[in-house]
């Protein structure tokens, strides 16, 4: 009983989390917004508002036009490195601390700013050019002057909007009517909410049964709906039509809704607009847009501190010694700026234009053709990511079904043996009617090839009926619609149905003989290979639902008159009902162990008796009033027995390109890989197991449906017991343990090598992606295609958008937008690593060029009796950290330790880096001590061998000190390219050729003698030699990792 710890339930902390829009009304009183109320809606009279609604605008821009000066200078200033050199170049307004030229300060700061604005103004630019786009797209308004069009951004509460098939619904509505003859209408989902299975709509039966649609402003009625929430699969309203007799009141649910960023994909369809702008319920399950801030710039930021604690010491220390005399506060302001390069301000450039260089990088990269860099401001983030969480539908699947087997148990037919399946079809359909009269008995073998075709063509025909599939037809050109309907004709039928795995199966009868052609309210077409159709009656339905897990039908053969149940469903439940076999269970595990989802298929046959029997309990059950749903159950139940086992289907979700080698990639990294979708627990299972999101070496625990804290804490301590297996919960379950045992949970969770949750919300997503942000302090990168995934991307420390056939919202909201996911791979593993190190080693080599100048400066301040004179003035200073070193120094970011092929075969190398080891205390530490050894050699060397004047140390000291820099840019560049070259060489010619224009500062004539030359020379040396050889010493007895792979 050790294991059996007892959790502690956490206490619920209130959320102020202003980034969410379904917040509470708090924040809605606060930011001056009214709280939302229910609402009476007029049918085509937006003008009798009750109140004022906000504007149907999609907006993703972090400012307006108003706000993006003061907000990017604040989001500038309020990091200490900024705000530092603000105070310091306006410290030179005051003239008793003025120590040169006001341009020596304010030029080095404006130019920071300008890029900056100019890098913010044109991602605002772009998201506003995106935005304009969805806002400016054209739908048609019913109105009394007949049909007009009209953008998307002026559609209004109460406005009557037609929206044609495969087109965007621009705002929450309630569906009205609909050019479909069996009067409802399916929707495609997946950019609301993750799930693949298309939705059945109906329209308001008062307003379907009028003649036109523009029959809808000649009534009177109105909508009264709930006020708005953030819930997209729940509603609550009334429909009323006042002007007949008697008024006419219908309820309104989720069934009659038709919300935002869903697409219709059949017919014609009028609704009435009852949520526009941030009221609609995709707006309020996504996260406002905010400003990411890399953790490598956070680390930057810490270390600017510790250097102005440097730089504070210093001015203190040279003031003591000085014993305080005189007007000391005075001299404390001049010594901090005169040793304020302690700080270089070019480090906030050179990281940023670094930046830039990688986006660029990123774009041009011909192996991961299409990317899009949206944010420039985060690339080092890809090079630390612990946590990945991807979406599944059309993330990682394709979102194509294919039918893979057909198993009956004793035989089983792949892909490449359904020309077989298709010969026993075409057998019962030619032989059984015109069967020869046979003399004698026929032979074994011909006995057992009937008895194959029987069973493979009652399987077969049981698929063909036992579904939801509607076949519709549609113009192509030659034939018209009502034509092709009335001759079936095959090349203008499409299949449209709740669920791609219904149409799979349906594609896959037609292929091997039997077609579905039509289907109506109470009956089914087939048609044989030979060209019969074959008629059977709907009798009953029983629709399949999360809970029972299985689907049912009950069907009259009108040529035989035979009535029989079919039912297909999931394994785990159709055990229980079919008859007792041995090879159901193993079949079922080795066809789930390939990735395939299974369905196992069933029949009873029932009498006319049985039937009517069957049908009077069904009907009374219906018409109770109390424990309905228990007593329909029970009738359904009682025919669920002993039914005959006819096969069982394996259907597979196609994986994208190279799913399974990107997530082997990213494991070998040392990168979690968790998928939150909001598909069913077996469809999401299905996928982990195919894509080898978790191993075949591994176990499952499927974390059980819980809905309180004492189930929560029981299935929790369970799930403690197991080690090293994945992880699947549901949304439901998720959001119970979350809500009591927040930090035990995600605990566990943390351990497991995958986590799979299924049925999410998009706001749970995003709750995910923050709670591993907070509990484990990670860097997290979130990858989706829709626009469910949208929160989840902009909570993330990285947000990874796929363009894919779901539309482009994601990549649209990411920071980087791929077209595949194993793109992904490249992008972490390449990129990301590059510009991490690349950013490391190019901060702390402007550190260093920094420090190298302020150690002189002290020697030099200390040697002249603690005097607070500047060594270098004017140019000399603004020219050392630009022309002279500035392109040297910003060419490491095209330097590279490994070859991107060695890089993508060994992703352990991307490991190395989640310790954050190339930027850290002890690297910093390190620059630090070479700069003060490097700094005290150059300016000891010049003062011990300097003759009679002072210019002649400035010539000898600033001369040697540009020669360090380059060659110290040398030393640390790992793959020389031919602009590192190029820079070095430039800026050597650039110095040479400034000597001629700096006789103010540097003596032309003493340049030239062969004794300055000399002792350039010896202190260069000196200063750089010792470095080399501790750099060759520790290659050759302690090589790091990359090295051992490029030998």
């Amino acid at each position: 009983m050790t294991d059996n710890i007892p959790l502690q339930p956490v206490r619920q902390k209130k959320r102020m989390d202003s980034k969410h829009r379904g917040g509470c009304c708090e924040c809605l009183r606060c930011c001056g917004r009214r709280e939302p109320r229910p609402r009476t809606v007029w049918l085509g009279h937006p003008e009798k508002r009750e109140q004022r609604y906000p504007r149907n605008v999609i907006n993703n821009q972090k400012y307006n036009f108003f706000t993006f000066l003061p907000g990017v200078l604040f989001n500038q200033f309020k990091y200490f490195f900024n705000l530092y050199f603000l105070l310091l170049a306006c410290s030179q307004f005051v003239v008793e601390m003025r120590l040169g030229a006001l341009y020596t300060y304010w030029v080095p700061l404006g130019f920071v700013l300008a890029v900056t604005v100019i890098r913010e103004a044109a991602e605002e630019l772009r998201c506003y050019v995106r935005d304009k786009e969805v806002n400016s797209q054209i739908y048609s308004k019913l109105t009394a002057r007949g049909t007009v069009k009209v953008k998307s951004s002026n559609i209004q509460v109460g406005d009557l909007i037609i929206v044609e098939k495969n087109q965007r619904v621009p705002a929450d509505m309630i569906f009205l009517r609909t050019s479909e003859k069996n009067g409802s209408c399916f929707l495609r989902t997946d950019q609301l909410d993750g799930e693949t299975d298309w939705k059945l709509r109906l329209p308001v039966g008062c307003t379907q049964r009028l003649p036109t649609a523009s029959d809808l402003l000649q009534i009177r009625s109105y909508v009264y709906a709930e006020e708005p929430n953030i819930d997209i699969h729940n509603f609550v309203g009334t429909f009323t039509r006042e002007d007949s007799d008697p008024a006419v009141n219908e309820s309104l649910s989720i069934e009659n809704t038709l919300w935002a960023s869903t697409v219709i994909a059949s017919g014609t369809v009028v609704g009435v607009v009852l949520y526009t702008g941030r009221e609609l319920r995709s707006v309020m399950n996504t996260s406002n847009p905010r400003s990411k801030i890399g953790l490598f710039d956070l680390e930057v930021n810490c270390l600017t501190k510790i250097l102005f604690g440097a730089l504070v010491v210093v001015s203190l220390v040279m003031v003591a010694l000085q014993h305080f005399a005189g007007r000391w506060y005075l001299q404390i302001i001049r010594f901090l700026l005169l040793f304020s390069n302690i700080i270089p301000i070019s480090l906030r450039v050179n990281l940023d234009m670094g930046k830039i260089v990688y986006s660029w990088v990123i774009r041009r990269d011909s192996k991961i053709p299409g990317t899009v860099v949206r944010s420039s401001t985060i690339p080092e983030q890809l090079g630390r990511i612990s946590y990945l969480l991807t979406d599944k539908t059309g993330t990682l699947t394709q979102n194509e079904m294919v039918f893979k087997r057909l198993h009956l148990g004793t035989v089983a037919y792949g892909l490449d043996s359904m020309d077989e399946v298709q010969s026993h079809i075409f057998s019962i359909y030619t032989q059984q009617a015109q069967e020869p009269p046979a003399v004698k008995g026929p032979s074994l073998a011909t006995k057992v090839r009937r008895s194959m075709s029987s069973r493979v063509h009652e399987a077969v025909k049981a698929i063909a009926l036992c579904h939801n599939v509607t076949p519709v037809y549609e113009s192509n050109g030659v034939t018209d619609q009502a034509e092709a309907e009335r001759h079936y004709e095959d090349s203008c039928r499409v299949y449209q149905a709740s669920s791609p795995d219904e149409v799979a199966l349906v594609q896959w009868t037609e292929s091997v003989g039997l077609t579905l052609v039509g289907r109506d309210q109470s009956s089914v077409q087939l048609r044989s290979p030979g060209g019969h159709i074959l008629n059977f009656t709907i009798l009953q339905i029983f629709p399949f639902t999360y809970e029972s897990k299985r689907m049912g039908i009950i069907v009259r053969d009108e040529s035989t008159g035979e009535i029989t149940f079919y039912m297909k469903g999931a394994d785990v439940v159709m055990a229980g009902i079919v008859q007792y076999n041995d090879w159901l269970e193993e079949e079922c595990g080795n066809m789930a162990r390939e990735g395939l989802r299974v369905l196992v298929v069933a029949k009873k046959s029932l009498t006319e008796e049985q039937y009517q029997d069957f049908e009077a309990r069904y009907v009374q059950a219906k018409l109770s009033v109390h424990d309905r749903s228990l007593k329909v159950a029970t009738v359904i139940e009682s025919l669920e027995m002993e039914m005959e086992l006819l096969c069982l289907t394996g259907v597979e979700d196609q994986l994208q390109t190279d799913v399974r080698p990107t997530l082997e990639t990213l494991r070998n990294a040392g990168i979690k890989v968790w998928m939150l979708t909001g598909d069913k627990l077996e469809t999401a299972t299905c996928t982990a197991k195919n894509a080898h999101l978790v191993t075949r070496t591994q176990d499952i625990h499927i974390f059980r449906l819980v809905t309180n804290r004492g189930e929560a804490h029981l299935e929790l301590n369970a799930f403690r017991r197991k080690h090293d297996c994945a992880l699947v919960i549901s949304g439901d379950s998720l959001e119970v343990c979350l809500k009591y045992y927040e930090c035990e949970f995600m605990e566990l969770a943390c351990q497991c090598p995958a986590v799979v949750c299924c049925r999410c919300a998009p706001t749970q997503k995003a709750q995910i992606v923050r709670l591993l942000q907070e509990r484990t302090g990670r860097l997290t990168c979130a990858v989706g295609d829709g626009g469910n995934d949208v929160s989840m991307i902009q909570e993330a420390d990285c947000g990874v958008g796929v363009e894919g056939k779901e539309g482009k919202q994601a990549s649209l909201a990411a920071d980087f937008s791929i077209t595949q996911f194993k793109h992904l791979g490249r992008l972490l593993m390449v990129h990301g690593r590059n510009s991490y190190k690349r950013s490391a080693a190019l901060s702390q080599f402007v550190i260093h060029r920094s420090l190298c100048i302020s150690t002189m400066q002290a020697v030099f301040s200390s040697v002249f009796y603690f005097a607070s004179v500047p060594l270098y003035q004017g140019f000399l200073i603004i020219g050392y950290s630009t022309i002279y070193t500035m392109f040297p120094v910003f060419s490491l970011v095209l330097d590279k330790d490994v070859k991107s092929e060695v890089a993508m075969l060994y992703p352990e190398l991307y490991k190395d880096l989640l310790k954050g080891r190339p930027l850290s205390y002890k690297t910093f530490l390190i620059w630090v001590l070479i700069s003060i050894y490097q700094g005290s050699i150059i300016m000891y060397g010049a003062l011990l061998l300097f003759e009679s004047e002072f210019v002649h140390i400035v010539a000898i000291s600033f001369t040697s000190l540009i020669l360090t820099e380059l060659l110290m840019v040398a030393l640390t560049i790992q793959t020389w390219h031919w602009l590192m070259i190029v820079a070095e060489l430039l800026s050597l010619s650039c110095y040479i050729a400034s000597l001629v224009f700096l006789h103010e500062f540097i003596d032309v004539y003493f340049i030239a003698t062969l004794s300055f030359l000399w002792k350039v020379t010896v202190i260069t040396l000196v200063s750089c030699l010792p470095l080399y050889v501790l750099k060759y010493l520790r290659r050759r007895f302690s090589p790091p990792s990359y090295s051992k792979l490029t030998s």
